[in-house]
């Protein structure tokens, strides 16, 4: 299985999301970064050599490859509609390319497990959003 095309959709929709990692001490470190989805790999990154300083590339330099990204809005607080993709995945890098952001260094990210939930954006019911857990098979190389 892998992402559907109104996850992809939505996903590539978002100019945000928020990109996990933990560094050698264990302590998680979360912030928002733009994300590149090319239908195999997310990329994470940026232009110039000052992006390989920052805490998510030291954090998987270090060894800390188990990584996970949030995609998510609130469509409406009245009636409360909210939808979103979370992603586990492993990166490796940095990856000289150039991106949606220009020529730079990236972390490619290989999805292993995503959950979404409420693509349709309707609001929600009597129990909360059910969630589509999805465990991706990995890329086939070539």
């Amino acid at each position: 299985m892998s992402f559907t095309d109104a996850e992809i959709v939505y996903m590539r929709s978002q100019p945000l999301a928020r990109f996990a990692t933990v560094g050698g001490d264990g302590q998680p470190d979360v912030v928002p970064v733009a994300v590149e989805f090319d239908g195999t790999f997310f990329w994470v990154g940026g232009a110039g050599p000052s992006v390989l300083a920052t805490r998510k590339f030291r954090n998987v330099a270090a060894g800390g490859e188990r990584v996970a990204l949030v995609f998510d809005d609130l469509v409406s607080f009245e009636p409360f509609v909210a939808r979103g993709v979370r992603v586990y995945g492993v990166a490796e890098g940095p990856v000289e390319r150039v991106g949606m952001v220009g020529p730079g260094m990236f972390l490619r990210i290989t999805p292993v497990v995503s959950w979404s939930w409420n693509m349709a954006a309707e609001p929600v019911g009597e129990s909360w959003y059910p969630a589509r857990k999805v465990v991706h098979a990995a890329p086939s190389a070539g």
